[in-house]
């Protein structure tokens, strides 16, 4: 259970930081994810965008 918290809070955090990158190339502005203000902050849920890197992300873990 611990190893899956600490594999949940690596990929946000690297997510995170990589934001910028990815809505370069077009990640975060997928249908399906979501946008908001509130209280004169954006927030967003790449809901879309992860289910798209957690495949990739898949593929290549099992062909390596």
């Amino acid at each position: 259970m611990i190893k899956w918290l600490i594999t949940v809070v690596v990929a946000l955090v690297l997510f995170a930081g990589l934001t910028p990158l990815l809505r370069r190339m077009g990640l975060g502005r997928l249908p399906g994810d979501f946008q908001f203000r509130l209280r004169g902050r954006d927030y967003s849920l790449p809901v879309a965008s992860t289910v798209l890197l957690s495949l990739l992300v898949m593929l290549v873990a099992r062909f390596v």
